[in-house]
């Protein structure tokens, strides 16, 4: 597999590492094993089970897991003009000028973004959880904006 390398590997995606794949893993094993539950039950006993209860519980573990693979799908995508943030249930376009900082750190379980207009955005993409290389996601993003924002008097 070709490495981006340059200023493309500088805007490829930001994702989460390991939230994302414990997401999607717990998500997986989560509905498979509602489906198994819905079809081994049967309708006798004292956990009996009626054609609308197996339905229900594949329709819970649907829910559950669209709720997962959301969490799984946050990221942060930085293109020339700006960066899309796709958080859990927010996703928002900024262009460049519009970030001043990025922080990464300080007891937020993820990065934050100030904005220019004095409100912040936090980056669910940007994880402290991903040790060493959340905050390599979060020089790489600082880069970014450093880099889109410079002006010729860069004050």
């Amino acid at each position: 597999m070709n490495e981006p390398s340059g200023r493309a590997a500088l805007h490829a995606a930001i994702r989460p590492y390991t939230s994302r794949r414990v997401a999607i893993g717990v998500g997986a094993a989560e509905l498979f094993a509602m489906v198994i539950l819905a079809v081994v039950v049967t309708g006798e006993g004292p956990l009996g089970f009626k054609w609308y209860d197996r339905i229900l519980l594949v329709l819970v573990g649907a829910v559950v897991f669209y709720g997962l693979w959301r969490f799984a799908s946050v990221q942060a995508r930085p293109s020339e003009q700006g960066l899309l943030v796709r958080n859990l249930v927010e996703v928002r376009e900024l262009e460049w000028p519009e970030i001043v900082n990025v922080r990464f750190g300080g007891g937020a379980p993820w990065g934050v973004l100030d904005l220019s207009d004095g409100g912040t955005l936090n980056v669910m993409a940007l994880q402290r959880s991903d040790g060493r290389r959340g905050a390599e996601q979060a020089t790489r993003l600082a880069t970014l904006v450093a880099l889109h924002s410079r002006t010729e008097r860069d004050d």
